[in-house]
């Protein structure tokens, strides 16, 4: 089988039924992948049963309910306090951090992620490939038309742009503001904080009450980059470097599974050889190095890290696209904030954006195939010039 039709093949599979985080589905997803990866000749191709919430609406829209409800009847002085400790528990949560509110306020459930090993068993240098195989909820903050009202309004703004605007602002200022009203007691900032606090309750519970979307660009198109990625160093082995293949769980649930992983695996993978590469909407029609994440505060990647995936895209023949960054987190902030060398592959639309980022349109039919099949291309391209 041609390894277009590999990956298409994995994706329809994947795509066929919902996979919210830490879910039946998610389950089965994993059992899937890791019989896949077993099939092209991985070693200890397995699911690790981790634990998660499996959300960001309830902690965030909780967070900031609480914030309103604080300023709303209990005045200044609960606003400061509870204001303060909702401020910095979004803070947290939305960066990858312990994600000590949910860990301790919010029911778990179990999340499975995959991993399985290829190249050398015996080299000391270790490159670990993340995908992920859970899918979003939906929700009307992700419309396709939003991320193209500053591309219509304001095109050459647009075409300078690196990011896109950074929406989860929205849900760390209520919280934040209302606890600087209960500390200076500025009627403006109780204003301004209350119109944040019950804002984003909202946003959060529209996507809590949306549909899981099939999640075909994001993120199986990965995943099936991953399962190819085995076949290819099946075929063509390589020497002198181990290679990693993790999907994870719950990522759609602010990193979740990789957060296990990373609870589970780091201390057995030394900083000083081991190096990540994330693999996030690789179906979208341009590919990119992302330079750096944060959903509040922007984390840069190593820069030598960057430039040796920017090489293998030359060297494997594959445009990659320069100087964005994502407003999003992904399962790479994880390993980064851990200290290892990281990148992320990634791939945008004409908007700077993913391509039917958490829509239901995210479907197999609309993936940019020719960005899979360079994807892929870059990968192996990455793997073999550090094996060189």
């Amino acid at each position: 089988m041609g390894r277009r039709a590999l990956m298409e093949r994995a994706v329809r599979e994947l795509a066929s039924y919902e996979r919210p985080s830490a879910s039946p589905g998610e389950q089965r997803a994993a059992a899937w992948i890791a019989a896949e990866l077993d099939a092209a000749g991985c070693r200890d191709a397995r699911v690790e049963e981790e634990r998660a919430h499996g959300g960001y609406w309830w902690p965030l829209g909780l967070l900031n309910g609480g914030a309103a409800l604080a300023a709303r009847i209990g005045g200044r002085r609960a606003a400061a306090l509870v204001g303060g400790l909702a401020a910095a528990a979004v803070y947290d949560d939305v960066g990858g951090g312990r994600l000590w509110f949910r860990r301790r306020a919010l029911p778990h459930r179990p999340a499975f992620n995959v991993l399985a090993e290829a190249g050398d068993p015996e080299a000391s240098r270790t490159i670990v490939f993340i995908a992920h195989h859970d899918a979003a909820h939906s929700g009307l903050v992700f419309h396709p038309a939003l991320p193209r009202i500053p591309m219509k309004l304001m095109p050459a703004l647009h075409e300078k742009a690196e990011q896109s605007v950074p929406i989860l602002y929205g849900v760390f200022l209520g919280p934040l503001l209302l606890a600087l009203w209960g500390l200076l007691g500025r009627r403006a900032l109780r204003a301004a904080g209350m119109f944040f606090a019950l804002g984003a309750s909202a946003v959060m519970a529209n996507i809590g009450a949306s549909r899981v979307v099939p999640g075909a660009n994001d993120n199986l198109s990965a995943v099936a980059v991953l399962i190819a990625l085995a076949h290819e160093l099946r075929e063509r082995p390589v020497e002198g470097v181990r290679v990693v293949l993790l999907s994870t769980g719950s990522e759609e649930s602010f990193m979740e599974g990789m957060q296990a992983f990373g609870r589970r695996h780091f201390a057995g993978l030394p900083r000083e050889t081991t190096e990540f590469v994330c693999i996030e909407c690789v179906g979208s029609p341009a590919l990119c190095v992302v330079e750096g994440e944060g959903m509040l505060r922007m984390r840069y990647y190593p820069g030598e890290t960057r430039e040796r995936l920017a090489r293998a895209g030359l060297d494997a023949g594959v445009e990659l696209v320069r100087g964005l960054r994502t407003v999003a987190a992904t399962d790479a902030l994880i390993a980064l904030r851990a200290g290892y060398p990281t990148c992320t592959l990634g791939g945008v639309d004409e908007a700077k954006f993913p391509a039917q980022y958490h829509w239901p349109t995210d479907t197999p039919d609309n993936l940019d195939w020719t960005s899979v099949e360079g994807a892929l291309a870059v990968c192996e391209e990455f793997v073999r010039a550090r094996a060189r």
